[in-house]
């Protein structure tokens, strides 16, 4: 499995650090991204800011190696504002009121 993720063309880890990882899925992580680093990509989507990320982790020795990795070659969006999904409640809740 480590090897088929290596090798996708794209790479995506969405909502990535809402646990702390343990040190399975520390060492998985890093086998995972170096052997996709410099040939494949990778977009991780998450609400913890970057400089948040050793924490999430858990190990600043695997930490550094893995955000090495991801960060240092990114592509950086950092968005800011309402969340999406509370904004379409909130019209959806308006329009519901407007058609009886």
């Amino acid at each position: 499995m480590l090897k088929t993720l290596g090798r996708v063309q794209l790479l995506i880890l969405d909502d990535w650090g809402l646990s702390v990882l343990n040190p399975p899925e520390r060492r998985d992580l890093l086998e995972i991204l170096d052997d996709r680093h410099g040939r494949a990509s990778t977009i991780v989507t998450s609400q913890i800011p970057v400089e948040h990320w050793h924490d999430v982790i858990g190990d600043p020795t695997l930490g550094d190696a893995i955000l090495d990795r991801l960060v240092h070659n990114a592509h950086r969006l950092q968005l800011t504002g309402e969340s999406m999904r509370k904004q379409n409640a909130r019209n959806q809740a308006l329009d519901a009121n407007l058609n009886p």
